[in-house]
């Protein structure tokens, strides 16, 4: 089967229309009965995680079949497809899966194309809100609120009082956040908390500066903020400052602090 990507812009666009599909399914469950349950690793899932990887992969395997998918759920169950050096997607067809069961809004799906390791393209929705944040190589970021055009989004320059920091929602410490700012020499003048991918986001768009997360994730959980964040001007990088990269079986990330570059 062929390998060969659609131009930039077509596949964004497309994964676009793939990811507001997934979100439809996931909103017509987020209205009843979410079908909780728990993983063997513990972790939660519900029957949107599952309705809306179905839509995602069923939506990459048309537009660029042969290319290895690696999603969440798929791996969950123990289908993990090889990478052979080529091109390959990474799937979170429902990050913040414990905040879609506090029904508190702050969850996404996340699309990215991983190339030599680095996401090239990312796409954030947040189905509850409608928001919607894109990124790829050479064509920049934007968002679109529901039912709004794209509009261009890129990384501030920190006001003088200084940095704004995100924070998980569910899983900050805020004594090792604080220790290490100090340790940086870093002054934070504000915090925002939130949930899943919207952190990356958030320093996208210019709402805040940087995001350290010192706690477990995988490669799914960041590579779609990591795609938008990168094209708006900042970047992701490990604790020893070389940009964070995928397709590391068994998919897990090392500590990260996502930033833009002015927030060094």
């Amino acid at each position: 089967m062929s390998r060969l990507l659609p131009p930039p812009p077509a596949l964004r666009d497309a994964c676009t229309e793939i990811a507001e599909a997934a979100a439809v399914e996931i909103m017509r469950i987020y209205a009843g009965d979410l079908g909780v349950r728990n993983k063997a690793d513990k972790s939660p899932v519900t029957d949107a995680d599952h309705a809306a990887e179905a839509v995602i992969l069923a939506g990459l395997r048309k537009l660029t079949p042969g290319i290895a998918i690696i999603a969440e759920e798929e791996m969950a169950a123990g289908r993990k497809p090889a990478l052979d050096g080529g091109p390959f997607w990474l799937v979170d067809p429902l990050d913040g899966t414990k905040e879609f069961i506090k029904r508190n809004g702050e969850f996404t799906v996340n699309i990215a194309l991983i190339e030599e390791g680095r996401p090239t393209l990312g796409i954030v929705l947040a189905p509850a809100t409608g928001l919607l944040w894109r990124g790829a190589a050479g064509l920049g970021a934007d968002k679109r609120e529901r039912g709004g055009a794209f509009a261009a989004i890129a990384t501030r320059l920190p006001p003088p009082e200084g940095l704004t920091a995100c924070a998980s929602r569910s899983h900050a410490i805020y004594s090792d956040l604080n220790i290490w700012f100090r340790n940086q020499g870093l002054t934070v003048a504000e915090r925002l908390e939130a949930g899943s991918s919207l952190k990356f986001c958030l320093i996208a768009e210019g709402r805040a500066d940087i995001y350290p997360r010192f706690g477990p994730t995988s490669e799914w959980d960041t590579a779609a903020g990591q795609g938008v964040l990168e094209a708006a001007g900042g970047e992701v990088v490990t604790v020893s400052g070389k940009p964070l990269t995928y397709g590391h079986p068994p998919f897990l990330n090392p500590h990260f602090i996502a930033r833009s570059k002015a927030a060094r």
